[in-house]
């Protein structure tokens, strides 16, 4: 490859870079005004609790819409959702050749097809090992274990240098299902000569190593034999190892499994096609549990998470069609609680604790493990490559700024501390940030997606605080009000601090603040509108101590 005249080699994350998940990165090559770009993951982020209504958060790639006709290629990790599951609804915007492995292609199709009106996408199949020319970049797959199957780092090769992508990964001798991490490969890159890692940070803060899927497999296996009713597994969707791993240790005591939820649906699917679950026998609907004996099933299930709607919510509730648990059971949380939904998974726990359910965790037993690099590992991938530079990825402030002191002590001289939107040049001269493109969220809301500053959001979290107040009064030519307003409110208490009846509070403040308007006023419909809602605001504060949100509705009869 020849080095373009006054060309350079850059960076620029959209998502994962500052927080958890939404993985979404740009690498560059050429004339500033005339560079290349290869995308690389395209995933999705979950709400918190600040945008109510939010299904999901995607990546702002309006910059990425730009440059499109520049892009020669988007490369996936891995099939983590927040990794790929921006895909389907950005990819129309961009329209550019996508390479997957089996699985990731797998889930992605399954996915398009359950979604109506999703586009068909151009996804080319690439295994470990793959070298793609997608001039000016060359890019070879390199097989990481990880918590899903088919894991890759990416060794990104420009003329001006060499990028190791690490996307998720772990060191795991035993990982179950899929591909070991390739140590051999990743030394000889570091032979060659790597001049930049991008590596994930999720787990820095944790001495030591990742625990192996086998170590939780060897766990899971007694804890189901010597239940004595039903056990019930609420895991990860995606972790297949973890599936096949309870899957053989049901076949192995004689009990049956049952799968409930539409997301690990999809996975058994889509891993029986690509010979995951080889050997393993068929799985049973929740809709069979009446039919099979308690202490001869397993149930998997999704909604680990605390999810309102999955499973494991509603038979906490008591509230599932199938799943019935009570005393003598058995439920098994084999995964790790993400941080914002502590409260909800506590809350199915102490559900399940008074059905008089066991409930077992990771604080009890190793029945999780986690996908993601400790400390330990992290130093082993340094040892291995021997980067020039580094830019640490994939974690929240805390994670980066720990990964970037971490790089120092292994003796990486240039270390960026890099956020979403940061352009970050890789080559030549030493590594830094040099610029800043514009970047955001985008927020899906039911069958729309919306951008981050839409007003729709603010206000659901004004509504949250202190409820809304709808007015609607008719007002004739003379300025005389014709019939009563009609007055609906939500949200707000029904008594003042004094035993104000609240409604009395509201027409009261309506009422006068009309009557002391100038009859001219009264004909002007904003006038009136903006002095009422003032009033009533102000009335209801005077007895609440909040103000809520008042709508006043003029029409002219």
């Amino acid at each position: 490859m020849t080095t373009a005249q006054n060309a350079d080699f850059v960076f620029v994350p959209f998502g994962g870079v500052g927080e958890i998940g939404m993985n979404l990165a740009l690498y560059g090559y050429g004339p500033p005004r005339a560079r290349k770009w290869l995308m690389v993951d395209c995933g999705l982020g979950f709400p918190g609790s600040d945008l109510p209504g939010i299904d999901v958060v995607y990546p702002d790639i309006a910059f990425v819409e730009k440059i499109a006709k520049d892009l020669v290629a988007i490369c996936i990790t891995h099939a983590h959702e927040d990794h790929i599951g921006a895909l389907v609804t950005l990819w129309p915007k961009l329209k550019c050749k996508v390479f997957a492995t089996p699985f990731a292609a797998g889930l992605l199709e399954v996915k398009r097809l359950n979604e109506p009106g999703a586009p068909k996408i151009d996804i080319r199949t690439v295994n470990a090992g793959a070298v793609l020319d997608l001039d000016p970049f060359r890019v070879e797959y390199i097989a990481v274990a990880h918590s899903i199957p088919e894991a890759n780092a990416l060794a990104i090769r420009t003329p001006l240098g060499t990028a190791l992508h690490t996307g998720d990964w772990k060191i795991d001798p035993e990982p179950g299902v899929g591909n070991r991490i390739d140590e051999a490969r990743l030394r000889a890159l570091g032979d060659e000569g790597v001049d930049v890692l991008i590596c994930d940070s999720t787990n820095i803060l944790r001495e030591g190593d990742s625990f192996s899927e086998s170590d939780v497999a060897r766990v899971l296996r007694p804890l189901i034999a010597e239940a004595t009713g039903r056990v019930l597994i609420t895991t990860f969707a995606s972790n297949v190892a973890r599936l096949r791993a309870i899957a053989e240790a049901a076949q192995a005591c004689g009990r049956t499994v049952v799968v409930a939820g539409r997301a690990m649906d999809r996975v058994v699917q889509v891993a029986r096609e690509c010979g995951y679950l080889d050997g393993v026998p068929g799985f049973h609907s929740p809709d069979m549990l009446p039919n099979l004996p308690r202490e001869r099933t397993v149930v998997i299930a999704t909604g680990s998470q605390g999810e309102p709607r999955a499973a494991m919510m509603r038979a906490s509730l008591n509230d599932h069609p199938w799943i019935k648990l009570g005393q003598g059971d058995r439920v098994i949380f084999s995964s790790r609680t993400i941080p914002g939904n502590a409260r909800d998974v506590h809350r199915i726990i102490n559900n399940l604790c008074n059905l008089g359910v066991e409930v077992i965790t990771d604080h009890d037993h190793l029945v999780h493990c986690s996908g993601h690099p400790r400390r330990g590992e992290v130093a082993q991938m340094y040892d291995w490559v021997r980067p020039k530079s580094a830019v640490p990825v994939h974690g929240e402030a805390h994670h980066l700024t720990q990964h970037v002191a971490f790089a120092k002590s292994r003796g990486v001289q240039h270390v960026v501390s890099a956020r979403d939107g940061d352009m970050v040049q890789l080559a030549p001269g030493p590594i830094a940030t040099i610029n800043q493109v514009p970047h955001g969220r985008l927020l899906k809301d039911g069958d729309v997606v919306i951008s981050e500053d839409d007003g729709a959001v603010r206000e659901r979290n004004k509504l949250a605080f202190a409820g809304v107040i709808s007015i609607a009064l008719a007002v004739d030519k003379k300025g005389d009000l014709v019939g009563d307003p009609d007055v609906v409110f939500a949200g707000l208490p029904k008594k003042g601090k004094f035993g104000e009846d609240m409604g009395e509070v509201v027409d009261e403040a309506l009422f006068a603040t009309f009557e002391g308007l100038p009859r001219a006023r009264r004909r002007d419909a904003d006038a009136v509108s903006t002095a009422i809602e003032r009033s009533v605001r102000g009335a209801v504060s005077s007895v609440w101590g909040k103000k809520p949100i008042v709508h006043v509705m003029v029409v002219s009869a």
